[in-house]
């Protein structure tokens, strides 16, 4: 069994000027794919990396979920109380849900007592405190506020207990994520490189199951989508190429973060990504190739089967 690049097997039909499509056809032009490029054998992934896979995606779902309930928190607040962000600016956050579940309204706020309000507990050892608490009961009875009522109290509270549960969710996934990936030989690995933590390494077996199975780290650099696409025509002669469109867009994406964080870590990527800029490299353009070269190293962690060795990695040739 092998699996295909949709685009390639579509390319492959174009070939033929085909002026009709029915699954009969398709199935036949499938064959002769088959017969005439024999693509490699695909290998289905073990246990650990399919429930990862599962995990990641499933939180990536919630992630999504909590921030369009954030975003929604924010015009629900515009009406009863739009000066709460101007004291709480992040309305995810454990204080911010503490405060509004308990008063989610300017009304609410303005009537309540200084000292309930500033020892409202939202978290283990953190209390509102008696500043901000003195500041919120002021803005409130200064509100530009339109609109209260029942309706908005049960508007916000029930975004905020949404947002609660769904921390709690995160958490436990993560929790999961974690013990999974303790227990998976490749992603395990993969945390001892410098930015890579345990939800990054379980991203990474989840879209490239073990990175040891591309012949190289270019192979796996051009899977990803991390190789420039020049496109030069006639007297065209562009001065830069861009990144091609084929690839693992998301993958790319959710890797950002982590080049950022490992290129302020790691002495060996920062030279790298510094001496790129010293040379006119955009930020951006120094950023991308330096995402290339971790990735080189994610290839020589899973190829080796060894934590990663400080010493910078060489790439080899596709």
């Amino acid at each position: 069994m092998a699996v295909l690049h949709p685009l390639q097997s579509a390319r492959f039909q174009q070939e033929a000027l085909m002026r009709t499509k029915t699954d009969a056809l398709d199935a036949l032009g499938l064959a002769r794919l088959g017969q005439q490029k024999r693509p490699l054998p695909a290998t289905l992934p073990d246990q650990a990396t399919e429930q990862l896979r599962e995990l990641v995606r499933h939180r990536d779902r919630l992630v999504q979920d909590c921030g369009d309930r954030v975003r929604q928190l924010h015009r629900l607040l515009d009406l009863p109380f739009p000066e709460f962000k101007h004291h709480v600016a992040l309305l995810d956050t454990a204080l911010a849900l503490t405060i509004l579940k308990a008063f989610p309204t300017a009304t609410d706020v303005a009537a309540a007592m200084p000292r309930r309000l500033a020892k409202l507990r939202n978290g283990p050892r953190h209390l509102v405190g008696d500043a901000l608490a003195r500041q919120l009961i002021a803005a409130a009875k200064q509100t530009v506020a339109a609109q209260s009522g029942d309706v908005y109290r049960v508007r916000n509270r029930h975004a905020c207990e949404d947002l609660a549960l769904w921390r709690t969710r995160l958490l436990a996934i993560d929790a999961m994520i974690e013990t999974l990936l303790d227990d998976h030989q490749v992603g395990r690995l993969l945390t001892s490189i410098e930015g890579i933590g345990t939800t990054t390494a379980a991203r990474l077996v989840a879209e490239l199951d073990d990175p040891a199975r591309f012949r190289s780290p270019d192979a796996l650099a051009s899977y990803i989508g991390l190789v420039p696409a020049l496109k030069h025509s006639g007297k065209q002669t562009p001065k830069r190429a861009g990144l091609s469109p084929i690839g693992k867009a998301a993958l790319r994406r959710a890797l950002w973060m982590p080049t950022l964080h490992a290129v302020q870590a790691s002495p060996w990527l920062r030279a790298f990504y510094d001496g790129l800029r010293t040379r006119g490299k955009p930020g951006k353009v120094a950023l991308i190739a330096a995402m290339r070269k971790l990735m080189v190293a994610v290839w020589t962690v899973a190829k080796q089967r060894r934590a990663w060795s400080p010493s910078p990695p060489q790439e080899t040739t596709a």
